[in-house]
């Protein structure tokens, strides 16, 4: 496998993924102007693409060889969800956020209402894709379904939903690192772990040993980017992340950082990564995986 950055392989997959969501927009079929252009400025202006290009990474771990165009489509679906919960996640009921990706939040640009219907949208849509994507045509419907499952219970109640109703009820509480780890397990790690499913079962190659260990790694990798994202918060700044740096100290939510102090994150952090490099052991090529890993504890933004 090429030794490139995983920057720069993350850069390189971005106009692929960008395609797709864009096509996929298109063929939506907004009802209304601006919910058209709410649901352009919620998925398009800006974003990692993290979701969709561990998709990739994940089928390429075990199929090197592989087209990466199934893996890709998968990965648009949990990039739709993600989309619409940044949406709703900086709704003025929620976490009430003027600023995401350096742009105006939805809700500040189009209004709650647009807002609340662009985040619904997007959910519903995300599985019309996932069920529809000519690309995924060839997979063998148990294959699919699977991958529907998948999806559906990470952005769920047992998953996302859930990890945001923690989320909710801790602000302003002193909880521990452990209730915190179950909250981000469910509000940041299971979109993450999904994508990493999905991207391996467009692969005939995924055995049950291959799932367990890339939702090993997946956990690791989630944890890993929460306790960055609170580092990031507690000593970045607004331009350079491109959101309200400090909005979690001010709203009193508790993060690895409240909990732990700086330094204390920084070992946390670090002891993540080990784990989810040794989490990759079983795979037969985890060379990109543990870049995306070094990248995470290593971002700036």
């Amino acid at each position: 496998m090429s030794s490139e950055p995983f920057d720069a392989w993350l850069a390189a997959q971005r106009p692929a993924i960008d395609g797709a969501l864009t096509a996929v927009l298109a063929r939506a079929g907004a009802a209304t102007e601006t919910l058209e252009e709410a649901l352009t400025h919620a998925v398009l202006l800006g974003g990692k693409r993290l979701r969709p290009a561990l998709a990739v990474a994940a089928q390429e771990a075990l199929a090197p060889n592989a087209a990466p165009e199934p893996a890709l489509m998968a990965g648009v679906a949990v990039e739709l969800i993600h989309a619409y919960s940044l949406v709703h996640d900086d709704l003025p009921a929620m976490d009430d956020d003027a600023l995401r990706r350096g742009q105006p939040t939805v809700h500040v640009a189009f209004g709650e209402a647009a807002a609340i219907l662009a985040g619904d949208g997007l959910l519903t849509l995300a599985f019309e894709h996932l069920a529809s994507a000519p690309e995924l045509e060839p997979l063998p419907p148990a294959q699919r379904l699977q991958m529907l499952r998948t999806l559906g219970r990470a952005a769920g109640v047992a998953g996302m939903v859930g990890g945001q109703a923690l989320d909710m009820a801790s602000t302003g509480q002193r909880i521990s690192e452990e209730a915190l780890s179950t909250l981000h397990q469910g509000k940041t790690g299971a979109l993450i772990r999904a994508a990493l499913t999905l991207g391996a079962l467009t692969t005939p190659e995924a055995s049950p040993a291959h799932l367990e260990a890339l939702e090993a790694y997946g956990e690791a990798l989630g944890l890993l980017f929460q306790v960055t994202d609170d580092l990031l918060d507690a000593t970045g700044d607004t331009a350079t992340l491109g959101k309200t740096a400090g909005a979690d100290a001010a709203l009193g939510k508790a993060t690895y950082v409240s909990i732990l102090g700086l330094e204390g994150a920084e070992a946390r952090a670090n002891q993540l990564l080990e784990a989810g490099l040794a989490a990759l052991t079983p795979l037969p090529q985890g060379d990109r995986l543990a870049a995306a890993l070094h990248w995470v504890r290593n971002r700036r933004f």
